[in-house]
């Protein structure tokens, strides 16, 4: 490589660098984490709370529960019923959805369309809510409720998250473990 000194090979490094940080990524890599890992991508995306009023303190890691069928792989966020549920990222509402398990359900991918963020149990979608739409953080999209599988008695929001493989279907992902991301809110 005639002509490329080692300053030049140094600032072309700087400037990948600045961008992967640009690209929410480099939080990621100072962590050793590889932008491959669904973990460290979860990680680099400013998330807000799913549902109002919730605190982080007050959250309960209930990823590797057991459940019917297998571990859990989601989080369960317990509120009143109707309580107001957030869009946690910007993105994409790819498919609103009713399902035996999950009852009214919403899937958002975010900007990138690397991550699905599935919200269950809803007692209603919001208003004027439509697949293909833009949701913006804190975009208010559905109240919590027990519709699907939920226990009556037990309002709260299914809260999952999934790397999307490269088909990006919004019903199959890699499972990925909400509650770290949620938990660093403040």
């Amino acid at each position: 490589m005639a002509g490329i000194g080692t300053r030049s090979i140094v600032a072309c490094a700087r400037c990948l660098l600045g961008v992967a940080w640009c690209l929410g990524l480099g939080a990621a890599w100072a962590q050793g984490a590889m932008p491959d890992d669904g973990a460290a991508l979860l990680a680099a995306r400013p998330l807000a709370m799913p549902v109002a009023g919730v605190q982080a303190h007050a959250l309960q890691d209930t990823f590797n529960d057991g459940r019917a069928g297998g571990a859990h792989e989601a989080i369960d966020i317990p509120a009143p019923r109707g309580t107001p549920v957030h869009a946690v990222d910007d993105g994409t509402l790819v498919k609103l959805f009713t399902s035996v398990p999950g009852g009214l359900t919403i899937y958002q991918f975010d900007p990138m369309g690397q991550l699905a963020y599935y919200y269950a149990h809803l007692d209603r979608y919001a208003d004027q809510l439509y697949e293909g739409m833009v949701l913006r953080r804190g975009d208010l999209i559905g109240y919590v409720g027990t519709t699907g599988n939920a226990p009556v008695n037990a309002p709260h929001l299914h809260f999952a998250v999934f790397r999307l493989g490269a088909d990006r279907h919004w019903w199959k992902g890699t499972a990925i473990n909400p509650y770290p991301a949620l938990r660093r809110l403040r």
